[in-house]
């Protein structure tokens, strides 16, 4: 999480410069007059018809998030240059303390004409300061004048969400919606204890315990029906049934903390009883990420909490450990009064903006519009058809390896996406493997859609409170949620606990959070 004090610390020092740097640079043609382009002053007589068709488009300076390969020989950066007819010179974030380095170049006013970033909370903590101090360019009147593509591409909703008081200072590119995680459990091990995939709460407690008395991978003592990671404290799919999906969820119209849930108490006895019988590693606290998996792919368990993304590197390892061993994605499981659900991401992927010191804002618009283009952005997002994918029954298939070769890393070149097709087109890169392409279609097309609950702060707005005080937050409730799970910390100890959260910034971003949702819903 980003050092927010630090980094505004560091902004106020560089002010001068950024001052000195934006003045001189507000003008999107940097005339000596000093106007700029809403100034009320007569226009210069217009340039014949063959002197505008004649005049070159000025190269442009992107600034991007880090990506492997040099953005500038990148496939995608030529084929761009060619459809838009602008050069583009693109430079990167270091992957190391990215925020850092953003606010030297935007305080000494380095003259990009588009600066993309993540979608994540501190980046949108940075987007917000910089459009509050006035370092931006509202870019509402440019994409009216110079914007069509963006206003037909982008999801209106999208770019309501991006503004700061009321402006619009950044083109967000939109997450697709997908489930992340779910419970992976052995197929094979299911059979040879004569059980099917678990449907409920109830049902995956009697899978475990068949798992636990039964060994269906022979290991004796080292047996392990269900792994996680230390940090997974709040198991996706098991937490859903409990109607807590995501790190906050609606209770009777507010938004609401995990701890602060009246179904956390039931979520943590679930859990330590789970624990208590043996059914939950008994290390789990202390797995890292590769320990839980390794448990799994060496045999040793029969279930894990685990990311779609990660099938085939899974199911590579298992195979060499366990050749016969078959494994898949069991359903969202049910628990009390029917309740169920698989957190679904939501909001910004990445935000694109233009710094009051791009030398060129008109013409990054247009850039910007141009990319959006719909066959322009179809090509660079995915390719074109024959040569990169094909196209049959509606649906996008990689041709390799020229596509993992031209179009892996498309995606970091998004500013703004087809928000109704990318979502289709998108589908080609999770086909580059039918393993990866059935984990991630059970749960995020085959079951059923209200099995999917979207983050409700996925479209928030930067709000101060909560971000400075959500990591904080949540290492708390992870460590004294582990704490209950193992039984060494009493559940008649919640209230004062609570009280805890609460003074430590808690109630300040209920609050907060509330405030805003109570608009957002009108």
């Amino acid at each position: 999480m980003l050092n927010k004090k630090r980094n505004k610390l560091l902004f106020l020092t560089l002010t001068a410069s950024l001052s000195a740097a934006s003045l001189a640079a507000c003008s999107p043609q940097n005339q000596s007059d000093g106007k700029t382009a809403g100034s009320a002053s007569a226009p210069a007589p217009a340039a014949s018809a063959s002197t505008q068709a004649a005049a070159p488009k000025p190269q442009l300076k992107s600034l991007q998030i880090w990506q492997k390969d040099d953005y500038n020989t990148y496939p995608v950066a030529k084929f761009l240059e060619e459809k838009t007819g602008y050069k583009v010179q693109y430079d990167m974030l270091p992957q190391d303390k990215p925020q850092d380095k953003l606010n030297i170049l935007i305080a000494s006013g380095e003259p990009y004409d588009a600066i993309t970033t993540t979608g994540t909370t501190d980046f949108k903590a940075l987007y917000s300061d910089y459009a509050k101090k006035g370092a931006l360019t509202d870019l509402g009147p440019l994409i009216d004048k110079y914007g069509p593509n963006i206003k037909a591409a982008v999801d209106p909703a999208v770019l309501e969400a991006a503004k700061i008081d009321g402006k619009l200072y950044a083109i967000p590119t939109k997450s697709i919606p997908n489930v992340i995680a779910s419970l992976y459990i052995r197929q094979d091990w299911l059979d040879k204890v004569g059980m099917k995939a678990p449907t409920t709460l109830d049902e995956l407690v009697e899978v475990l315990k068949a798992f636990k008395e039964k060994d269906p991978g022979g290991n004796g003592d080292k047996n392990i029906p269900f792994t996680i990671r230390g940090d997974n404290f709040f198991v996706d799919n098991i937490v859903g049934a409990f109607g807590m999906p995501n790190f906050w969820n609606d209770v009777n119209g507010k938004l609401t903390p995990r701890i602060m849930d009246p179904a956390y108490p039931e979520y943590v006895k679930f859990m330590s009883e789970l624990f208590k019988q043996g059914l939950l590693d008994k290390e789990f606290a202390a797995n890292k990420d590769a320990t839980a998996k390794e448990k799994f792919t060496s045999g040793r368990a029969g279930m894990i909490l685990m990311n779609w993304s990660d099938v085939p590197n899974i199911a590579d390892a298992l195979t060499k450990n366990v050749p016969a061993a078959k494994a898949l994605y069991i359903p969202a499981l049910k628990g009390k009064d029917g309740k169920l659900g698989l957190s679904a991401t939501q909001g910004f992927d990445r935000i694109t903006y233009v710094p009051k010191a791009s030398k060129h804002p008109e013409d990054a618009v247009k850039w910007l519009n141009a990319k959006l283009e719909p066959e322009t952005f179809k090509a660079m997002a995915i390719g074109e058809e024959n040569k990169h994918y094909t196209f049959k029954d509606g649906q996008y298939s990689p041709i390799n390896p020229i596509f993992t070769d031209e179009r892996n890393q498309a995606n970091n070149f998004l500013t703004g996406s087809d928000d109704k097709n990318y979502p289709t087109y998108w589908q080609a890169r999770v086909r580059k493997d039918m393993r990866l392409f059935d984990a991630w279609n059970f749960i995020n097309r085959t079951e059923p859609a209200n099995t999917r609950i979207s983050d409700p702060l996925g479209f928030a707005p930067y709000l101060p409170e909560f971000s400075k005080s959500f990591q904080q937050l949540n290492t708390m409730v992870g460590d004294y949620t582990t704490k209950l799970i193992f039984g060494a910390e009493p559940l008649s100890g919640l209230d004062a606990f609570i009280a805890k959260f609460k003074a430590a910034g808690g109630e300040a971003s209920y609050k907060e959070v509330n405030d805003w949702y109570a608009k957002a819903k009108k």
